[in-house]
């Protein structure tokens, strides 16, 4: 359904927001008493990295937060979610405090509730803290014990004024990119051997539940990766391919903390340390599940035509039993994703069937498209294809509503034109651009349709 202005109706109580990461925006790297990350050191690598950029200035919003939160106030957000840096906080990921870093969150924390939003930090998003990388990372089991420390040193600083914690986001992307594929910091090839990385984040993230819990912290969530997984055909081999992908890439990470176990045996043996004991830590209870969605996965088996705008450009490896292929029939972002807005409600509606109670409420903890429109003549960026998109995903997400998905808020991918990994600058997700010589900030045509969205959803004067 839609209402008088063409937008699709949702409960006024929906929750709208945007989501970004501290490496992504915040720049500032070498100042303030922060500590090097991963993302530091990968970006180091020479070729690792478009054009061997890195985020070491990015958006600068460490210095220009109060320009970004009054973008967000003109946005009329209810929420934004933003990610610590651990480095930032913690420069050798344990130990020593740094103050500086713990005072920048606090002016962001207290400009948003001024302004009326409600903070959504999510307490890591790939960037780990050097040392601890140093000391085997997230195949160490150690560094789940100096999460949760850090999870427990959040809560009692900003626990006050926070009432909405992910505690980790997209661990099937560091696993996969970071210590399988090397595509991404911390840039290890380790392939299937990457596997007890998820474990060591999903143990992280129940053992962060429990602490935060125990600091009177509540709406507690996590933010995963999920897409439908469509085979290239009904042959056999290609829907056992998918069936394989399937499991790795969505049910290894979501199984785990919603039902208690792994997916198959498999993958429980592949694991580290007490298995058992450590998933009914995994599965310790939360508020709500976020799902990052931005597109179906094409599968077949090895030996077709391999799409690698659906592996972000990635050379995959030879021997991997399955095989990504293109999804034909639909529109392409600049960044050669596939844009098909029934995606959404088909993860949904598999979400729903497969667990049923054990699921709780829902958020969509990112959704977005990079679209690299520029500046016309007049100084504007008319992102129509972004509106395009954001009508699309929307239209679809209320339409899984009324089917009976319960999902309670949708944040966009990104604000602002940022760092994107391994592509460097070269793909711009913002709902607003960044001109990164001058880092001078332009609010998109899509920004000014997903405000008029959001009043309308509240059924505020679009002049809010």
């Amino acid at each position: 359904m839609t209402d008088e202005a063409g937008f699709p109706r949702f409960h006024p109580d929906f929750i709208w927001g945007v989501s970004t990461s501290a490496y992504q925006i915040e720049g500032a790297v070498a100042e303030a008493g922060r500590g090097p990350s991963t993302w530091d050191d990968f970006c180091a690598m020479p070729g690792r990295v478009f054009d061997n950029q890195s985020g070491q200035v990015a958006c600068d919003h460490y210095h220009r937060y109060r320009e970004d939160l009054a973008l967000m106030k003109q946005l009329g957000l209810d929420a934004y979610r933003f990610s610590f840096s651990w480095s930032r906080v913690l420069p050798d990921g344990v130990g020593q405090v740094n103050q500086e870093g713990l005072d920048f969150y606090d002016r962001l924390i207290d400009g948003l509730l001024e302004a009326g939003i409600a903070p959504a930090p999510t307490l890591f998003h790939w960037d780990t803290p050097s040392p601890l990388e140093a000391a085997g990372g997230w195949l160490n089991r150690d560094i789940t014990d100096h999460f949760a420390a850090y999870a427990g040193l959040l809560a009692e600083r900003f626990g006050d004024r926070v009432k909405q914690w992910i505690t980790i986001n997209e661990p099937v992307v560091l696993t996969l990119f970071g210590y399988g594929l090397g595509q991404h910091a911390p840039g290890r090839t380790l392939f299937f051997e990457a596997l007890p990385a998820a474990h060591h984040q999903l143990l992280a993230h129940g053992k962060a539940v429990q602490v935060l819990r125990a600091a009177g912290a509540s709406n507690i969530g996590i933010a995963n990766n999920h897409a439908p997984v469509w085979s290239a055909s009904e042959d056999p081999a290609d829907r056992m391919a998918a069936a394989g992908y399937d499991a790795l890439t969505n049910w290894l990470f979501a199984d785990p903390i919603l039902l208690g176990r792994y997916p198959n045996d498999e993958f429980a043996a592949a694991m580290p340390g007490p298995v058992a004991e450590d998933l009914a830590i995994i599965a310790s209870p939360i508020d709500w599940y976020g799902i990052n969605h931005y597109q179906p996965a094409n599968i077949g088996a090895p030996g077709g035509a391999a799409d690698p705008d659906a592996s972000d450009g990635a050379t995959l490896p030879a021997g991997l039993p399955f095989q990504l292929r293109a999804i034909e029939g639909y529109p392409k972002t600049d960044f050669g994703w596939s844009v098909v807005p029934e995606g959404l409600g088909e993860i949904l509606r598999i979400f729903r069937k497969r667990y049923r109670t054990a699921l709780p409420p829902v958020y969509i903890t990112e959704n977005g498209c990079a679209i690299n429109d520029g500046r016309n003549a007049a100084g504007l960026v008319d992102d129509q294809r972004r509106v395009a998109y954001l009508a699309g995903y929307t239209a679809a997400l209320a339409q899984a509503i009324d089917d009976g998905a319960d999902v309670r808020g949708y944040f966009h991918w990104s604000l602002l034109d940022n760092f994107e990994w391994a592509v460097g600058y070269s793909q711009r997700f913002g709902l607003v651009h960044v001109d990164f010589d001058t880092l001078s900030r332009t609010p998109k045509a899509s920004f000014d349709w997903y405000r008029r969205l959001i009043a309308a959803s509240h059924g505020l004067p679009e002049g809010r």
